[in-house]
């Protein structure tokens, strides 16, 4: 199979699911393809809505001495979770990360899913997972994180394209650097190009998932909605569950 590497996910954290779930369907017009009873074991409930083809997942914890919640504390709620990655092989991505000193918290396999999910602490600013489907390499094919038929809950009209992703860190390129080791991209600059998203790493006082950047089909309606559901609203962009969406 030949390599290929591509952003299938980001997860947000929230103390609770609602409203964080709602605000995100009811602006940006999407639909909730999923939630996972897997995440039960972890003290943690969630939801999965579908960005064309890029997940977007929000995770609360519904019990105390979750990591999720500790993040949620150490963070006071803001940045993103986790950067999910599906890709050929993610115990030879996992391998490679272990030879930087990045070590594995937690391998999930549930056939035909497999995942490797990386230490935060190591990885810097948020988790990072890779995963892969067998039998699964068009993008639209089986992804069982997302459901049976999450391709049915796909909305385009209002809400277009995943398109970017914000990393913070007093040393951007640095974290760049780090982080296009780990993933096997080489930066452009302070940016990782992926065929789906691109990375871009800005200055900032702490290392934090800071922004998620969408192509809309109305900006400033879009941006109407967001006010009037109580959102803070800057220019082309509004704060939600810890991060900000950034609107083009």
């Amino acid at each position: 199979m030949a390599p290929y590497m591509r952003l299938r996910q980001i997860c947000l954290v929230a103390p609770q699911l609602a409203p964080v779930i709602s605000d995100i369907a009811e602006i940006m017009g999407l639909a909730v393809c999923y939630r996972d009873g897997n995440v039960a074991k972890y003290g943690l409930e969630n939801a999965l809505l579908p960005v064309d083809t890029i997940m977007l997942e929000v995770v609360a914890p519904f019990k105390g001495g979750t990591t999720a919640g500790r993040f949620i504390e150490k963070t006071g709620g803001r940045g993103g979770y986790m950067a999910i990655f599906c890709c050929n092989d993610p115990d030879e991505r996992g391998r490679n990360a272990n030879a930087l000193g990045v070590r594995t918290a937690n391998v999930i396999d549930h056939a035909p899913y497999h995942g490797v999910q990386l230490h935060p602490r190591d990885c810097r600013a948020a988790f990072i997972e890779f995963n892969h489907t067998e039998g699964s390499d068009d993008i639209l094919g089986a992804y069982p994180p997302a459901g049976p038929d999450w391709q049915k809950f796909i909305r385009k009209d209002v809400t277009q394209a995943l398109t970017g992703v914000e990393m913070q860190s007093p040393d951007p390129q640095g974290l760049a650097e780090h982080w296009g080791k780990i993933i096997g991209v080489a930066p452009e600059g302070a940016e990782l190009k992926l065929p789906n998203a691109t990375f871009r790493f800005v200055k900032g006082a702490s290392e934090i998932m800071s922004a998620l950047e969408f192509r809309v089909a109305d900006r400033a309606s879009m941006l109407h909605a967001a006010k009037a559901r109580g959102l803070a609203v800057a220019g082309s962009e509004f704060l939600l569950g810890g991060v900000t969406f950034r609107v083009g």
